[in-house]
């Protein structure tokens, strides 16, 4: 079993795995699980790039429209307020990892790229079995998770995201049980 590595809640019931972590000297020898607030996630978008505010823009996206039950959206009117309120928070149930997947507690595992996924797809410790429906969309239903884009406008447009809340959908339906 590996240790977690990354951002958001320890409980989180919405895992999404990256490879690469924000390259600012406070994160290089980051071992652990640790919670962000609205400053910092603003510091990582204003001192790593902007690549860092397109994952956080478009994970925020991308869970409104998903609207998952067991997350609160009662005070949430738009995707920015969830991205600058609850997003990766303590107490959010959502994660942001850079350390390989954990399959050992209940959650939905989403893996943010396809080459990212093909690497972790041939390294046994991981234990995933990849069925792809297409060239940017892979499932293992045994394991909760789905493969999509990398979390960025161009690769995860809005119709993509539309397609990927729909297939988590319908993974969920098959299994019948919430998270």
């Amino acid at each position: 079993m590996t240790h977690e590595v990354g951002f958001g809640d320890s409980q989180a019931a919405i895992r999404v795995y990256v490879k690469n972590r924000p390259n600012l000297i406070q994160f290089h020898q980051l071992d652990r699980l640790i919670a962000l607030n609205k400053q910092a996630i603003e510091q990582i978008n204003a001192e790593a790039g902007n690549g860092w505010r397109k994952v956080f823009n478009v994970y925020a996206k991308w869970l409104f429209a998903l609207r998952p039950q067991y997350i609160d959206f009662s005070d949430i009117r738009s995707w920015q307020s969830l991205r600058d309120d609850v997003l990766l928070t303590l107490g959010s149930k959502t994660a942001l990892l850079f350390s390989k997947p954990e399959f050992t507690k209940p959650a939905l595992h989403v893996i943010a790229g396809r080459q990212y996924a093909k690497e972790l797809g041939k390294d046994d410790s991981v234990g995933i079995n990849l069925i792809w429906l297409d060239d940017e969309f892979a499932i293992d239903a045994h394991k909760n998770l789905i493969v999509c884009p990398y979390f960025d406008y161009r690769q995860l447009s809005n119709i993509k995201i539309d397609r990927l809340c729909t297939l988590i959908k319908d993974m969920e339906a098959r299994r019948c049980e919430p998270l």
